[in-house]
């Protein structure tokens, strides 16, 4: 089966507006045409001079489009786009424009069902009958709850072996993997554009990002198991790791509603590794086939690594966080306060108390700090800690984290120590960070502690090192575009 094309989705207020748009669109297969968008459709406009493929499509508002017109003037354009060589056309399977498909015998036909609630119980039935009609790509656009919801659209591209002409697409924020990885779904092609309420991406995000091209049926596939990821950096510094050791491998976010939901996703894809973050470290730790010594005692996982099918996990947070610490600060006998009793917060206490620190907890739930206690010698303090109670403080809490970027888990005249390392690392100098500089505190940002952790993760999925410049840079990068967009927003 040959590489996914890339579509890119174009809209437009008018006809003149959307061929425009049209002709700006570099380094696509297909451009597709939204002529329910513009106020003035016109099919000939929209076709003339074009200098790349396209697919015309005129969707009505019953399936979620812009076009209000009768169904006849609606038959009538797409009959005219046949007529003037559109490379595709798109008719919905629920019009039942037999007549039009009949046409070409099915060639150049897009033949589309949308659901934009569910994935629906009958999707295999209803692709089958869609393929009967003999139409040249049947494409499926499925809304996801979940990210498991794509397990039916990977099983439907299983199932279609080598007959192609599917285009499989989970809409939403679960549906990201069916996109970038439409090679493994057994999709024809990807779509990329301005729509982000349906899930997609940019065109950019799909080519630069993940290297959509290079991606086949055998690449191997990292992802970042979490729950909330619209501003990790985690995808840009092992996308940039695996360009830079020449290995045919790709790392996505994939956002979960829970450690299981994940879990049956991950298996039926069959992913070769994992970072894991919040809130799944410690809710993942019973889903592996084996713990490794070190998260065992930490009590939580932030690495997967499949050996032999085997899910094994493991943990770089300590290693990643004593790395950047123990070049700034002598540890033996220093008083530190940890915030939070999350997984990074008992990583954190298990490296600390190795290296002779005496560990106080401060956790806003007294319960979750005294399940790290069990765990590993630490004393429960108040939250927040009292002041002059401590040397090194220790954010693992998100607080501070984009967008909430003014939150703060300790004032300001509690600031009293002489170190304060905040995990957070976006944005890259948080206010805590600010507040402590600005009362004498030597202070680490989050982002030291991201890089070396993360190295330990690509060294054991690959037994490749790279220079943490590699990293570093892809993740600054990343941060900066972060930063831009929130500024045009505002």
């Amino acid at each position: 089966m040959s590489r996914p094309r890339l579509c890119v989705t174009v809209t437009g207020e008018t006809t003149t507006d959307l061929r425009r748009k049209r002709d700006a669109v570099t380094d696509a297969d297909l451009v597709e045409l939204r002529l329910d968008s513009v106020s003035d459709p016109s099919v000939a406009g929209a076709l003339a001079g074009r200098r790349r493929p396209v697919i015309l499509t005129c969707r009505p508002a019953w399936e979620g489009g812009g076009f209000k017109g009768s169904e006849e003037e609606r038959k009538r354009m797409l009959r005219e786009a046949l007529a003037l060589g559109a490379e595709y056309v798109d008719i919905e399977w629920r019009a039942r424009f037999i007549d039009l498909i009949a046409q070409t015998a099915g060639r150049r036909i897009v033949l589309s069902t949308h659901d934009f609630l569910d994935v629906p119980v009958d999707l295999t039935a209803r692709v089958h009958a869609m393929r009967s009609t003999g139409a040249e790509v049947v494409k499926v656009a499925v809304a996801m709850k979940r990210l498991s919801d794509c397990v039916p659209l990977l099983d439907l591209g299983a199932q279609s072996g080598r007959q192609g002409g599917l285009a499989l697409i989970g809409m939403g924020e679960y549906g990201l993997a069916t996109r970038v990885l439409a090679a493994r779904f057994g999709s024809v092609w990807a779509y990329a554009g301005s729509l982000p309420e349906l899930g997609q991406l940019t065109p950019q995000a799909l080519l630069k990002d993940f290297h959509f091209r290079s991606l086949d049926e055998s690449t191997e596939i990292y992802c970042l198991a979490g729950g909330t990821l619209g501003h990790t950096v985690s995808p840009a510094m092992h996308n940039a790791a695996f360009r830079a050791a020449h290995l045919d491998a790709v790392y996505l976010p994939l956002q979960a509603a829970s450690a299981e939901d994940f879990v049956r996703f991950g298996r039926a894809i069959g992913i070769s590794g994992a970072s894991v973050t919040i809130p799944f470290k410690v809710a993942l730790f019973d889903h592996v086939d084996e713990v490794y010594a070190v998260a065992r005692r930490i009590g939580a996982i932030n690495t997967i690594c499949v050996q032999d099918g085997r899910w094994v996990g493991g943990n770089t947070d300590a290693i990643g966080f004593l790395e950047p610490l123990r070049e700034r600060v002598r540890l033996d006998g220093l008083r530190a306060s940890i915030l939070g009793a999350g997984g990074a917060a008992r990583a954190v206490a298990v490296a600390l108390a190795s290296c002779g620190c005496s560990v106080r907890l401060h956790a806003r739930t007294r319960a979750r700090a005294e399940e790290v206690a069990v765990l590993t010698p630490v004393e429960l303090g108040a939250w927040p800690p009292e002041s002059g109670s401590w040397d090194l403080l220790i954010n693992c809490t998100p607080m501070g984290m984009h967008p909430r970027v003014e939150d703060t888990p300790v004032p300001a005249d509690h600031l009293t120590g002489r170190y304060v390392y905040d995990l957070v690392y976006n944005p890259p100098t948080t206010r805590l960070l600010r507040e402590a500089e600005a009362r004498g505190c030597q202070t680490i940002g989050g982002l030291d502690m991201l890089v070396a952790q993360a190295q330990e993760q690509f060294h054991w999925w690959t037994g490749t090192r790279v220079s943490s410049g590699v990293m570093r840079e892809a993740a600054l990068r990343r941060l900066a575009e972060f930063a831009r967009n929130e500024n045009h927003l505002v």
